[in-house]
């Protein structure tokens, strides 16, 4: 039985390629750095009232995660012990984004997470909206 054995050579690196690898390296940390940024941008608009860093958030968060490959294990990892804090993200990153339904959801959540009970509003406002459409349907 003949053994063939292949040698895997690495491409001589000449000059260019060298600069081109560097020039990418660079341009990956910009985009590392302005990815935080606009998620530092994103968290502190995310305290003010409203959800307007939210999605400035997911923006940067988007841009880190694309570049970064110890980021994305490490949101994978936070994705598997909180999956309730991760999926929102997850439905706002992808390519056509449920925003109406995730907004609904956060709205949800921080009422029950805030209010007590007999001062809840969002689910009544809801159940009323849909009576008011059926009857006049």
């Amino acid at each position: 039985m003949a053994f063939a054995t292949t040698h895997m050579t690495r491409p001589v690196q000449t000059t260019a390629d060298a600069m081109q690898a560097g020039v990418r390296r660079m341009v990956r940390i910009g985009l590392l750095v302005l990815g935080g940024l606009i998620m530092a941008v994103g968290a502190v608009l995310a305290l003010l009232p409203g959800h307007l860093g939210v999605p400035i958030l997911v923006i940067g968060l988007m841009v880190v995660l694309r570049n970064s490959l110890p980021a994305r294990k490490e949101f994978i990892r936070l994705q598997r012990r909180h999956p309730n804090w991760v999926f929102p993200l997850r439905r706002l990153m992808r390519r056509e984004p449920e925003v109406i339904p995730v907004v609904w959801q956060q709205l949800l959540r921080t009422e029950r997470l805030v209010l007590p009970v007999r001062y809840r509003f969002v689910r009544r406002l809801r159940v009323s909206y849909f009576r008011r459409a059926k009857k006049s349907a």
